[in-house]
């Protein structure tokens, strides 16, 4: 899952993106509210954490503008404010959930995952669409028609989870970088066709019936 963190305290910021990466999050982060506005419109995140006291933008406005465009991404408003006026206000504006600052991780991570389930994430130990199987924990792939079973590391995972998650369909090559390696990446295309080509020999190598075909200057979509 990624998420995106709008804090203006760079150290806060860089603590909260080493916390969620520990937890196996993609992360990206900003510092400024129109500048968070622009990253949350792409549709990209699971769940947005917001401080109050931006530049450019405050918390709320950039709330307000995202539920106006029908953006409905969870949105957590982190803030050292703690006045009750300031949480009803973030919430009536169409925040999720509010957390004052300082924090425990722990109860920062657990709202997240409220807040991604609520989203309407179901929690499945495996991904499945014909034969391929991928269990999520592990990041093991294997086949229903085979004994066999190969480690997938972490961009291999995303990349799978992307394809099992719209078997049959386009994915655009923008779109996959976007998912896989972050919205400021500067991979390129030929970095993409790498990895579809370790898909395909780990698919072959479980002996899996499944294919991922090649979309010319598009993309690629699992067919099963």
């Amino acid at each position: 899952m990624r998420i995106l963190i709008v804090e203006d305290e760079h150290r806060l910021a860089e603590a909260l993106g080493q916390i969620l990466t520990e937890q196996k999050y993609m992360t990206d982060m900003v510092h400024d509210g129109k500048e968070g506005l622009d990253y949350a419109r792409s549709g990209i995140y699971d769940c947005i954490i917001l401080d109050v006291m931006l530049p450019s933008m405050d918390g709320f406005e950039v709330v307000t503008a995202l539920r106006r465009e029908r953006i409905s991404t969870p949105v957590l408003m982190l803030t050292a404010r703690d006045a009750l006026p300031d949480k009803v206000r973030g919430l009536d504006l169409g925040a999720d959930d509010y957390m004052t600052k300082p924090f425990s991780p722990e109860e920062l991570l657990a709202r997240l995952r409220v807040l991604c389930r609520r989203k309407g994430e179901v929690v499945l130990d495996e991904l499945c669409v014909g034969d391929v199987r991928l269990a999520l924990a592990s990041s093991e792939l294997f086949s229903t028609v085979g004994d066999k079973r190969v480690h997938l590391n972490y961009k291999e995972a995303e990349l799978m989870r992307l394809l099992l998650g719209r078997p049959r369909m386009i994915l655009p090559k923008e779109e996959i970088i976007v998912k896989v390696w972050g919205y400021d990446s500067d991979v390129a295309d030929n970095t993409v066709e790498a990895y579809v080509s370790f898909l395909r020999k780990k698919l072959a190598f479980v002996g899996s019936r499944a294919q991922i075909v090649s979309v010319k200057k598009i993309g690629y979509k699992l067919e099963v």
